[in-house]
């Protein structure tokens, strides 16, 4: 399970902000997934109660956003959000899509004391 992981860097990223900033308790972390990132969300709550136990956002509430995928469509030169890898385009129907987004994963923000 990598989300286990990424729950571990997450945390590594809270205690430093939390040195930086002087803050001692995260109560909300907000960080935005895109749709290809190949992040299961379940997985991702699990891992990160687990991982945060101990740290500054032990009882902290994760919120998920999803952020769409999207690609240049060289059928019609506009960028274009898509459900999967392979889509079309929604648009013009082409098949000669270049991804330029939805594999991201970020902390968006948090909401300490």
């Amino acid at each position: 399970m990598h989300e286990l992981s990424l729950c571990e860097g997450i945390r590594s990223i809270i205690a430093e902000q939390a040195r930086v900033h002087g803050f001692t308790c995260v109560t909300v972390l907000r960080v935005e997934i895109g749709r290809f990132a190949g992040v299961e969300k379940a997985a991702l709550a699990f891992a990160f109660d687990e991982a945060m136990r101990g740290s500054e956002a032990e009882g902290a509430r994760l919120e998920v956003i999803d952020l769409p995928g999207h690609a240049l469509c060289y059928g019609c030169d506009r960028l274009v959000d898509i459900e999967e890898r392979f889509s079309v385009c929604p648009l013009c129907g082409s098949a000669k899509l270049m991804p330029q987004g939805g594999d991201e994963m970020r902390i968006k923000d948090m909401e300490v004391i």
